[in-house]
C-alpha cells in the first residue's frame, strides 16, 4: 500500500512539474509577444480607470444631491444643460451654454456665451449673446425684465426675479383656488385660478358683482409689486340708495389690505356678500 501511495505521489509531482513548465513557457511567450511592462501597465491602467470611474460616480452623486437641494431652496428646476466649446486657446475660451427648465408653471430657455480671457495673472469672464425665452400664462408680465436682462447680460437678475415672480403667482393661484373651493356658489374664476380675476356674486343679488383684480407688476430693477384692487358693479337702484358706500368701497378694501393682508381682506368681502345673502 505504501508503495502504491508513493507511486501516485510521484506521478502527481511529475504532473505538477510539467504544468509549471508549461506555465513558465506560456508566460515567457506572452512576455515576448506583448512585453512584460505592457501587461503590468495595462493592469495598472485598468485599476486606475476603475478608481477614476468610482470617483466620478461619487462626484456625480454629490452634484445630483446638491442640485436637488438647490431646487428645493430656490424652486428653479433645470431639465437640460448643454455646453459647446466654440473657441479654445491658451488665452481665450468661448463656450456656448443652453439651459432649459421651469419655475413653478413658468418654463424657460436661456442661451448665452461665456468668454474667458487670461490677462497676466487675472482671469476675465463675461456673458455675451444672451437670449431668453419664457413660456406660461403669467410670463407675459415679466417680458419687460427679460428685455432688460438681455440688455444688461445679468443672469443673476433674471433668475432672482423669476423666482420671486413665480412665488407671487403661486400664492395668488392658491388663494383664488382656496376661495373657489370654499365658496363655490359665490366665487367664480372666469379665466382659471392662474389669471388675475376673481368674481364674487350672490345668487340672490341680481346684477351685483365684485371683482378682485390681483396684478403682479415687475419693475426694470426686478422688484415685484403685487397690486390688488376691488371693483364693483351695481344696479342703478343700488347706486341711488347709498352712492358713497359703493364709491368708497375700493378705498375701504385698500385699508383692509394694509391691516389684514390679502387672504383676510378677500374673506371679509365674501362674508359681506354672505351676510347680505
Amino acid at each position: 500500500m505504501e508503495e502504491e501511495y508513493e507511486t501516485e505521489i510521484l506521478q502527481l509531482c511529475e504532473e505538477i512539474a510539467v504544468l509549471e513548465v508549461e506555465k513558465e513557457t506560456f508566460e515567457r511567450d506572452v512576455s515576448m509577444q506583448y512585453g512584460q511592462y505592457d501587461i503590468l501597465g495595462a493592469i495598472e491602467e485598468d485599476d486606475i480607470r476603475r478608481q477614476d470611474i468610482s470617483k466620478l460616480m461619487e462626484n456625480i452623486e454629490k452634484l445630483e444631491k446638491n442640485l436637488a437641494r438647490q431646487t428645493r431652496l430656490n424652486g428653479i428646476t433645470l431639465t437640460r444643460c448643454c455646453v459647446k466649446t466654440i473657441e479654445k486657446s491658451k488665452i481665450k475660451l468661448v463656450q456656448q451654454h443652453r439651459l432649459t427648465g421651469h419655475c413653478h408653471l413658468c418654463s424657460f430657455e436661456v442661451e448665452f456665451e461665456i468668454i474667458e480671457t487670461q490677462e497676466d495673472d487675472s482671469l476675465m469672464r463675461k456673458v455675451m449673446n444672451l437670449n431668453i425665452v419664457v413660456d406660461g400664462n403669467e410670463c407675459k408680465d415679466i417680458s419687460s425684465i427679460v428685455s432688460r436682462v438681455e440688455e444688461t447680460k445679468s443672469l443673476l437678475l433674471f433668475f432672482k426675479t423669476l423666482k420671486s415672480f413665480c412665488e407671487n403667482c403661486e400664492h395668488r393661484r392658491k388663494t383664488f383656488q382656496h376661495f373657489k373651493e370654499k365658496y363655490p356658489n359665490m366665487v367664480t374664476l372666469p379665466e382659471g385660478c392662474q389669471s388675475e380675476l376673481m368674481l364674487i356674486q350672490s345668487p340672490k343679488l341680481k346684477g351685483c358683482s365684485m371683482c378682485i383684480f390681483w396684478d403682479i407688476d415687475v419693475t426694470l430693477e426686478g422688484e415685484i409689486r403685487p397690486k390688488i384692487d376691488l371693483l364693483l358693479k351695481m344696479p342703478e337702484e343700488v347706486m341711488t340708495i347709498d352712492y358713497n358706500i359703493v364709491a368708497n368701497a375700493p378705498e375701504y378694501f385698500q385699508n383692509l389690505l394694509r391691516i389684514l393682508g390679502a387672504e383676510a381682506s378677500i374673506e371679509s368681502v365674501i362674508k359681506t356678500v354672505c351676510v347680505t345673502d
